[in-house]
């Protein structure tokens, strides 16, 4: 079994998010990191291969310093990885970034399963995953928690608001995962080394059939027109208690219509 794990970079989680003035796209030059959904798709991955025998292939779409998400993916044990870089897909929404994925998942040639999570914590659209599964011609299926191969058919568990549903599809197919998925092993020292050694091919926009007018802010079709700064929390009310207080206090839940 042959499996290509979709992953990205994204801005640490826990760093205070900021548009770029001159692009109004997201500022990308703090700390960066995998994106925390892709760590249960390449465990999923990592799972089946280990299981069923194949192969794992990891593919990011970013800049250089998105080799750091790359490297992490490989001493986690993933055998080799692809990397879709070029100064062109700066500002690429999800339909530019589906395209660049499709294009290089079919240069990539073999697979049987293309996972990845359902989204990423920078945009959150999750739509990726399916706009994948289109472009490919392949069944997609989605909010994943549980994977099961059998020959050339795959079923899982797919999580709904009051359970989950039961969903099978012949492959090669598309599957994003949620964070239920599993537990993601941490890379060991042997993975961290080992992971220098793997192979990583780097290719552009040209290598994929594709030119600068498809991808990147040029192909965008959605844009932020405008954005301003979330303005400061102000200092709030304080009721003081002189014998009036919770009168005071009820007509001032009154007044923001809270009782």
């Amino acid at each position: 079994m042959d499996v290509v794990v979709c992953v990205k970079q994204v801005p640490d989680t826990w760093a205070e998010k900021k548009l770029n003035p001159a692009s109004q796209t997201l500022d990308r030059s703090g700390d960066n990191i995998l994106n925390e959904m892709d760590e249960f798709a390449i465990e999923a991955a990592l799972q089946l291969v280990e299981a069923h025998g194949g192969s794992t292939t990891v593919l990011c779409m970013g800049p250089d310093a998105a080799t750091d998400a790359i490297r992490k993916a490989l001493s986690m044990g993933v055998d080799q990885a692809v990397h879709v870089v070029d100064d062109a897909l700066a500002g690429s929404d999800s339909v530019g970034t589906s395209l660049a994925l499709a294009k290089a998942i079919e240069r990539i040639g073999t697979y049987d399963l293309i996972i990845a999570g359902s989204e990423s914590s920078d945009s959150r659209t999750s739509v990726v995953p399916a706009m994948l599964a289109e472009r490919l011609g392949l069944p997609q299926l989605t909010f994943v928690n549980k994977i099961e191969v059998d020959g050339a058919s795959v079923k899982v568990q797919r999580l709904t608001d009051d359970g989950y549903q039961v969903v099978a599809a012949a492959t090669p197919a598309v599957v994003s995962v949620v964070e239920k998925m599993n537990e993601p092993r941490y890379p060991s020292f042997k993975g961290i080394m080992a992971a220098k050694k793997k192979p990583v091919d780097s290719v552009g926009i040209a290598d994929l059939g594709l030119d600068a007018g498809q991808v990147g802010l040029a192909g965008a079709w959605t844009a932020v027109a405008d954005a301003a700064n979330r303005p400061p929390r102000s200092a709030g009310t304080v009721v003081e208690d002189d014998g009036n207080g919770g009168v005071a206090l009820v007509e001032f839940l009154a007044g923001q219509k809270f009782v």
